[in-house]
């Protein structure tokens, strides 16, 4: 596949994370019962293709089925932190820290596996703290509801940081068919037990949610999927470019669908975000590309 072929795909999957945010506003369910319902669905639109890729199973060993388990409660975090997060902000403020991710993953790398940092990243890691400030500053003036919505959204990248540091330990035995379907799985029965010890109500919801539910199993994991398949193509970090999509995208859907509003203040942060992201990506796509060329 030529490089120039692989816009399309990368735009399908930019629009199909966007609409998660979207759908997350669309609903009045509990944060927690929309993180159990869409990885339930997610994992059983999976099990046809896992069926026929079962005799992976055998190469999943006890300390394997460890990382996986961890793995899927980390993600149940995540997933449950964020919709809390949409519940209370606003579309763009909690996407845009959500872009915040390679950034708390290289913290993490750091913390956990002493990778060291370029001066020039640490540049840019740093604009883009300052401008995750201003969109919780200009959230603090307004609404403190809205403050702690910014505050779970940013766990819930610790969160999904977590599910990512630890699930590379699995992901490299089994395809990602089988990891996610596990992953998922595991994500749904915690969110399961938090629901059932928290008496949360999991039945007697209208058709409406039920069809939210779908639509978070169906569309945001058509992103997944797309960018699985692109890695046979492109690198990781190409791919990780569409992170800075996903924002810019939920945030043009939220002011045509969900009628929303940024504050100048916000709308300067969120710039910074991105701007700080980008150059961070660019630069790592950079060093890498000189590590592989032996200069």
């Amino acid at each position: 596949m030529e490089k120039r072929s692989i816009g399309l795909p990368l735009f399908i999957s930019i629009v199909a994370i966007s609409f998660s945010a979207i759908f997350v506003k669309w609903s009045d369910a509990p944060a927690s019962i929309l993180s159990m319902y869409r990885m339930l669905l997610a994992s059983l639109f999976l099990t046809p293709i896992v069926w026929k890729k079962k005799r992976e199973f055998k190469y999943i060993k006890k300390r394997d089925w460890v990382f996986l388990v961890f793995s899927g409660l980390f993600l149940s975090f995540h997933f449950v932190l964020w919709f809390g997060s949409l519940k209370l902000t606003t579309v763009a403020s909690s996407t845009i820290i959500l872009a915040l991710q390679p950034l708390v993953s290289l913290a993490g790398g750091f913390l956990l596996f002493k990778e060291r940092t370029a001066p020039a990243a640490l540049i840019t890691m740093g604009i883009a703290i300052i401008g995750g400030v201003m969109i919780g500053w200009g959230d603090f003036g307004s609404d403190k509801e809205a403050l702690l919505g910014d505050l779970l959204s940013f766990l819930s990248v610790i969160a999904v940081v977590g599910y990512l540091l630890i699930g590379q330990q699995a992901v490299r035995k089994v395809s990602h068919w089988i990891y996610s379907f596990c992953v998922f799985a595991f994500a749904a029965l915690f969110l399961f037990l938090y629901n059932l010890a928290a008496t949360v109500e999991m039945t007697g919801y209208s058709a409406h949610e039920w069809g939210i539910f779908l639509l978070l199993a169906i569309v945001p994991t058509i992103s997944h999927v797309i960018n699985n398949w692109l890695m046979n193509y492109v690198n990781a970090t190409t791919i990780s470019m569409s992170i800075l999509g996903e924002p810019v995208g939920a945030t043009l859907l939220a002011v045509l669908l969900l009628g929303e509003r940024l504050t100048g203040w916000q709308a300067a942060g969120g710039i910074l975000v991105l701007v700080g992201v980008f150059f961070f990506l660019a630069n790592q796509r950079s060093v890498r590309a000189k590590e592989k060329s032996g200069s």
